[in-house]
């Protein structure tokens, strides 16, 4: 007996409402070492001036780390940036929230970010028929394995278009 082939992807490689089941687990192949420039500019381009990332003698004589810690919402926007091929590029119709956001350990210039994300839930919407609504456990870990990053999203998840 022959198998079904799995459903096509969105031309763009996301994938559709129907297509996530809960439990599934995706290690996303893209990884990415942070540097004092993604800090710097991240920093600036949020008008954010606070010392502990842009600063490199206030961390070193005033603070716990000794260095500059990279920039808690770069390292959210770079894990949920990593899933974004693998999950929902071209799919997404928007993110509804992001709850349970955790940044358990520091994350430093020269670390590599590596992540996986879980499908933790998923509802048909109340209001469009032709979408759901996927919640998303992502978590981030840099090259040791321990975890810098994790989060609950809510996408707004296109439905597969009916043939």
């Amino acid at each position: 007996m022959a198998l079904s082939p799995a459903p096509a992807p969105h031309p763009r490689g996301g994938l559709y409402f129907d297509d996530f089941e809960i439990g599934r687990v995706f290690r996303h192949r893209l990884t990415r070492t942070v540097t004092q420039m993604d800090n710097m500019l991240f920093s600036n381009m949020t008008l954010n001036p606070q010392p502990l990332h842009i600063d490199a003698h206030f961390c070193a004589t005033e603070t716990e780390w000794g260095r500059p810690l990279m920039n808690s919402l770069f390292t959210l926007g770079l894990m949920i940036g990593i899933a974004v091929n693998d999950t929902t590029l071209g799919t997404t119709i928007g993110n509804l929230g992001m709850t349970e956001v955790r940044f358990p350990a520091p994350l430093y210039e020269g670390d590599t970010i590596s992540a996986t994300t879980e499908v933790a839930g998923k509802r048909d919407s109340k209001s469009r028929p032709n979408a759901g609504i996927v919640e998303f456990l992502h978590r981030a870990y840099k090259q040791d394995g321990t975890l810098v990053a994790e989060c609950r999203r809510q996408a707004f998840m296109l439905k597969r278009p009916s043939a």
